[in-house]
C-alpha cells in the first residue's frame, strides 16, 4: 500500500467519523429541550432538580459548536485528500504497446503543511467531540434532573460518569495516535 493511499484512507476515516457525529448533532438539534414532556423529573417531588432555560441554551450552544468543529475538520480533511490525490510519484514514463506515456506531478505538497493540516483536522474533531460530550451532559440534566441538586440524581451521575471517563480516554488515544503519525 503506497503512502498516498494510506493518507487518503486516514482522511476518509476522519470524514466518515465526523459525518456520523454531525448526524448525531443534527438529531440533537431537532429535539426540543424545552418541551415539559422531555423531562423525567417530577417538579413536585424534586423541586430543585428541574433544569432552567440556561441548560437548554447550553445544550443548543454546544450542539452548534460541535457541528461547527466537525464540519471544519471534515472540510480540512477533504481539502487534504484532494491535494494528496493530485500528487503522483514524480515525472516518469510508462511503456504501453510501444508508446511512451508521460505522467507529471500535478502538484507538489509541502510535507510540513500536510502534517499541520492533519493536526488541524484532528483538533477540530477533538473539539467537536468535547462539545458533543458537554451537550450530552445537558441532555442528561434535562431528562434526569440537574446534577448536584438536593434530591440527587443517581441516574444522572450514572450516565455522566462513564461519559467523562470513556470519551476523554478515547480522545487521549486518538491524540496520541495523531501525535505519533505527526512525528513519523
Amino acid at each position: 500500500m503506497s503512502a498516498t493511499s494510506i493518507h487518503i484512507t486516514a482522511l476518509d476515516g476522519i470524514v466518515n467519523v465526523n459525518s456520523l457525529f454531525t448526524l448525531a448533532v443534527f438529531i440533537g438539534l431537532a429535539w426540543n429541550p424545552t418541551d415539559p414532556n422531555n423531562s423525567l423529573v417530577d417538579p413536585i417531588q424534586q423541586p430543585g432538580c428541574t433544569p432552567g432555560p440556561k441548560v437548554a441554551e447550553n445544550l443548543i450552544t454546544f450542539h452548534v459548536y460541535s457541528f461547527s468543529c466537525f464540519l471544519f475538520s471534515s472540510l480540512v480533511a477533504l481539502g487534504l485528500k484532494q491535494v494528496t490525490r493530485l500528487v503522483r510519484g514524480g515525472a516518469h514514463h510508462h511503456h504501453h504497446e510501444d508508446r511512451v506515456l508521460w505522467a507529471f506531478d500535478l502538484a507538489h505538497i509541502n510535507r510540513t503543511a500536510l502534517r499541520v493540516g492533519y493536526v488541524v483536522s484532528a483538533a477540530g474533531s477533538v473539539c467537536g467531540s468535547v462539545f458533543l460530550m458537554l451537550a450530552l451532559v445537558n441532555v442528561v440534566q434535562i431528562k434526569l434532573g440537574m446534577l448536584g441538586c438536593a434530591g440527587g440524581s443517581r441516574h444522572g451521575y450514572g450516565a455522566v460518569v462513564p461519559l467523562f471517563i470513556l470519551v476523554p480516554s478515547g480522545l487521549l488515544i486518538y491524540v496520541c495516535t495523531v501525535f505519533y503519525a505527526f512525528t513519523r
